[in-house]
């Protein structure tokens, strides 16, 4: 797989260091073995970083942190944030040329289809993500590596990572080579992938002539990196749960999940 960053020179790449997560972790890993991960990572993401401590910061989960209490290491959630931006100004720039006749409400809503927790997770799990991330000894007996938060997470810190290492045209590449699937899944189907909540709702109103209601289970996490749990209800009967990174987009995956019941079981309601 081709691999790419920005054609600058900026010096020889820094290697993990005394100070990095990689090589200070309870000292389980040598040296010349997380370079080797490290290399595995690149060839899977199809980018070669100049500065490896920025990749290394994008997989570290504050778990490990809590644990090892390691001066001058960070967990990736500043990186997760950046990346966040990032994801969404890309997505929003590809929407806006692919359809130039859409309003700003579609777009919108396309744009959180793309970039929503459940979509991110399986992004980040074609990419192997979870095996080489660091985490600390409770999260790691709590399958951590398989929740779609914290993969979620990761790929967003990732995002940021290269963004800081390889700028927009490194992003621009990455997310080609990795959303080029789910882009071109929204151009044929984007009316589908954008309103599962207004779907229901019509549906809703043909049989009972209610409204569903959603109500908020659960909020975890952060201020800055929530995951909200939402109960989607019809005369006070939980029909589905769903989760994401705001209310709306927890609603959607709730609507979501409950019409994909329906199609298998078309009387689920009755």
């Amino acid at each position: 797989m081709p691999r790419s960053g920005r054609s600058d020179e900026r010096g020889p790449r820094r290697e993990p260091g005394a100070g990095s997560v990689v090589q200070g972790a309870e000292g389980r890993r040598e040296t010349a073995s997380a370079r080797d991960r490290l290399t595995e990572l690149e060839g899977l993401l199809g980018y070669a970083f100049r500065d490896r401590r920025l990749l290394e910061e994008s997989l570290t989960h504050r778990s490990l942190l809590n644990e090892i209490q390691q001066a001058g290491c960070r967990d990736n959630e500043r990186l997760e944030f950046l990346g966040d931006a990032v994801l969404g100004l890309v997505i929003a720039e590809w929407l806006m040329q692919a359809y130039p006749e859409e309003r700003e409400g579609e777009l919108t809503r396309l744009r959180s289809a793309l970039v929503k927790e459940k979509k991110l997770a399986e992004v980040a799990g074609g990419l192997k993500l979870g095996e080489f991330l660091y985490l600390g000894k409770g999260e790691e007996r709590m399958e951590g590596r398989r929740k779609p938060s914290i993969l979620a997470d990761a790929f967003e810190a990732v995002v940021g990572a290269i963004y800081l290492d390889g700028g927009l045209d490194g992003v621009r590449d990455f997310l080609r080579r990795t959303f080029g699937t789910s882009l071109r899944e929204a151009a044929g189907n984007h009316h589908l992938l954008s309103d599962a909540k207004t779907r229901l709702q019509e549906l809703m109103l043909a049989l009972f002539r209610k409204s569903p209601v959603y109500e908020v289970a659960e909020e975890r996490g952060p201020d800055h990196a929530k995951t909200f749990v939402i109960r989607l209800c019809l005369n006070d009967r939980t029909l589905a749960s769903g989760s994401g990174r705001s209310k709306k987009e927890a609603e959607q995956d709730a609507a979501e999940r409950l019409l994909k019941h329906l199609e298998k079981n078309p009387l689920g309601l009755l």
